[in-house]
């Protein structure tokens, strides 16, 4: 190829990019409205990480406080359909230091109880989840006596406290198995002392007058099999507490 075709064929190809450079458009910055409607469009759909996602472009963007406050309530909401209860926790409990007098302070106090509640397990295993969600919902009782979910609020209050009345009578007869009996009563009685309600008190009973029988503190143990007798006479543990008497006395 000659010099001349050279330079006309160098020429065209700097003519075409500078038409193509010229003819690009770049598209403007997406705002954070546009990644709030997309996040609640994905939120819809129940496409709940690209929904977060989203939120959390409006949340870093620093767009205007309102928009902040209403992604940090949206990114945890997201977290807690999704059943991500740890992520769940945390994003509430972020939002409640930062704006700890905000108008909707008892509806994030619910969502973090039952986003401590749903990680809760079963009697035999640590209660952690269970004291912080007991916890949690007592502060938002206390502090909101008003709270429009009152009676569901309620409701979760007593199963917190049936599980750690559970758990704790499972350690009691840990106790009573390792003939620790004083340990044992000390945990039962609790139990009796701080749920009046328990559902399985003739139980608690039984173990109670157990373990005071095996202390030798005879009107304890009289008085609590007297309280299983009276108050459950039906019980199958009225039976094995009258042979643990005949046993023992």
């Amino acid at each position: 190829m000659n010099p001349l075709m050279k330079k006309l064929l160098s020429a065209l190809l700097l003519l075409l990019l500078a038409t193509a450079c010229a003819s690009t458009v770049v598209p403007p910055p997406k705002t954070a409205e546009h990644y709030l409607e997309e996040g609640e469009a994905n939120f819809e759909k129940g496409r709940y990480e690209d929904a977060i996602a989203n939120w959390e472009k409006v949340r870093d963007s620093y767009f205007s406080p309102e928009l902040n406050i209403l992604s940090e309530l949206k990114i945890a909401e997201a977290y807690f359909l999704s059943e991500r209860y740890v992520e769940a926790a945390t994003a509430y409990e972020d939002f409640l230091k930062q704006h700890p007098d905000h108008p909707r302070t008892a509806d994030v106090l619910f969502q973090l109880g039952l986003s401590y509640f749903h990680q809760m397990l079963s009697a035999d295993r640590d209660q952690t989840a269970t004291r912080n969600a007991l916890s949690t919902f007592t502060d938002l009782q206390k502090r909101f006596p008003d709270f429009s979910r009152a009676d569901e609020l309620t409701t979760k209050i007593a199963q917190c406290r049936e599980r750690l009345a559970e758990h704790e009578i499972l350690v009691g007869q840990f106790y009573l198995r390792t003939k620790q009996y004083q340990a044992a009563s000390n945990r039962i009685s609790g139990v009796l002392a701080e749920n009046p309600d328990y559902p399985k008190k003739d139980e608690a009973y039984f173990l109670l007058g157990h373990a005071y029988l095996m202390l030798e503190q005879r009107q304890r143990a009289a008085d609590a099999f007297n309280s299983l007798f009276r108050e459950y006479p039906a019980s199958d543990y009225v039976l094995q507490a009258q042979k643990l008497v005949e046993k023992n006395y």
